[in-house]
């Protein structure tokens, strides 16, 4: 519904911002959530002997934790991907990711007191359910609040930090699988339980996180908008003790109340078409990588290099801390290299890496710390590349279709890694025959490669420019999808 016209320099005050006390706040309130994603999904995947043990207080096999429950939770994640994604472009992003986190904490909290398979399983559904949404609510913020200059170096190390709390649930599975410390009904429990509490102190610090002015002119609170510009502008020129130099241009919009789905797809599939084989080839390349490596890891490192099941958990942590240095020492290049030659070299760059270390595997040259070794290199430059996928739909569609857009290629690439790829892998890894694992890597490499070469034409030039710049807003007035870029740039849609 429309509601009226307004013309606005929120978007050109917000870009033109130094980095700021204020956006610590945004990338800690926002940010850390992904760390208890990591967390999350390595501590089950770790315990999963634990819980069907007898004694545990839960009548499950290995194979239902590993198999049934880790589909309904990515199930569960494609599924609030998509509603969660469509209600954050309705009600905006501050609502959503509340109601995200909170349905994320409650199921946590029920998970860790079940009591039978079913009670499991209904609320791993839901906790994915509650991190999916997530996914839409906080990328479209994140975007929308930090300044253009930092944009992709923030996105990619927020995203990355997936691996912090991969590394935190490799160690503390090892400690909730001793015994010696925690009874067996008990320890996998707690892990949960540990969940909610770092969840509890995130929604604390996330309550301070403001909506996001683009989204708020555009539905009709031009006026808030303003107001919170301008105090945001207070407290960086009182921090900074100088003023802010001026903004550049205004937009005018049309505001609205809401996209309808038709206008979306038409937008993202119409107009953008090289944009949505961008996204669709980014993130299905990453999901297959990441399930040929991580889907057997442990299973390639029992039966090939007879490293005991319990210790698996170590090589992980390591595995994983190499996948959070990617972004973290990788991410400043996106915003000063540009988007189109790191986004394609890394994706490139860990295919070939990857095609290596099958060989190696596959001529009997590596053992489990060799092979960690090149893993870790491996996905080093992978989880750049991963991040960079989050990043890239965030940014390249208009800002009615952003959360609906990350939601959309975040769901197909879940679903595409996260079923057919264990379907296939599964088979592949615990066979116990070398050239199988090696026909998984190469799948994985395959993908990832091909997702490079598409990102070599279809990249998009979107380092230090405004979201504006990018992807034309649909309720700019004389909207129309964004040009090409030059041909030193990247492809427009």
């Amino acid at each position: 519904m429309e509601q009226g016209t307004v013309t606005t320099k929120v978007p050109a005050r917000l870009d033109r911002l130094p980095w700021s006390r204020w956006h610590w706040m945004i990338v800690i309130g926002l940010g850390t959530v992904w760390i208890l994603d990591g967390l999350e999904v390595t501590i089950v995947g770790n315990i999963a002997s634990r819980l069907s043990e007898q004694g545990s207080g839960l009548d499950i096999t290995d194979a239902q934790v590993t198999g049934t429950a880790a589909a309904l939770y990515v199930a569960g994640a494609c599924s609030g991907a998509l509603i969660f994604g469509r209600l954050t472009d309705l009600f905006g992003r501050k609502r959503l990711f509340l109601v995200t986190l909170g349905v994320y904490l409650a199921a946590t909290a029920l998970t860790a007191f079940s009591f039978s398979s079913w009670w499991f399983f209904v609320f791993r559904f839901l906790t994915g359910f509650g991190i999916g949404g997530e996914y839409a609510a906080i990328n479209s913020a994140i975007d929308e609040l930090i300044p253009s200059k930092y944009r992709g170096r923030v996105d990619l190390i927020i995203n990355g930090s997936f691996w912090l709390g991969a590394v935190a649930g490799s160690l503390l599975s090892v400690l909730a699988l001793d015994t010696g410390l925690f009874p067996v009904w008990l320890g996998w429990r707690l892990t949960f339980a540990l969940g909610v509490v770092l969840g509890l102190v995130i929604l604390v610090v996330r309550r301070h996180v403001p909506e996001s002015p683009r989204w708020m002119f555009i539905h009709g609170k031009a006026a808030e908008a303003e107001e919170l510009v301008t105090d945001v502008e207070r407290q960086v020129e009182e921090e900074k003790g100088e003023p802010l130099p001026e903004p550049g241009e205004a937009i005018t919009v049309t505001q609205r109340r809401s996209t309808g789905f038709g206008e979306i797809a038409k937008t993202v599939f119409r107009s953008y078409p090289r944009r949505a084989v961008l996204g669709l080839s980014l993130f299905i390349g990453q999901a297959f990588l990441y399930n040929a490596i991580t889907f057997g890891f442990g299973s390639i490192l029992v039966r090939f290099f007879d490293v005991p099941s319990g210790h698996t958990g170590y090589y992980f942590a390591v595995i994983a801390f190499g996948n959070f240095l990617g972004p973290l020492l990788l991410g400043r290049l996106f915003d000063t290299v540009g988007r189109r030659p790191m986004i394609a070299g890394t994706y490139i760059l860990s295919g070939l890496l990857l095609f290596g270390t099958a060989w190696l595997f596959d001529a009997g040259r590596l053992d489990a710390v060799t092979m960690t070794a090149c893993w870790c290199v491996v996905l080093f430059f992978a989880s750049a590349g991963a991040s960079s996928a989050y990043l890239t739909v965030s940014e390249i569609f208009p800002m009615e279709t952003r959360a609906m857009a990350i939601a959309f290629f975040y769901a197909v690439g879940t679903a595409a890694g996260g079923i057919s790829g264990p379907l296939l892998f599964a088979q592949l890894t615990s066979s116990g025959v070398v050239g199988d694992a090696v026909i998984a890597f190469c799948v994985g490499a395959g993908l990832m490669v091909a997702a490079g070469v598409v990102a070599v034409f279809f990249a998009v030039a979107a380092e230090g420019r405004s979201l504006e710049q990018i992807a034309t807003p649909l309720s700019a007035q004389a909207a129309r999808p964004a040009q090409p870029a030059p041909a030193t740039g990247a492809a427009g849609g």
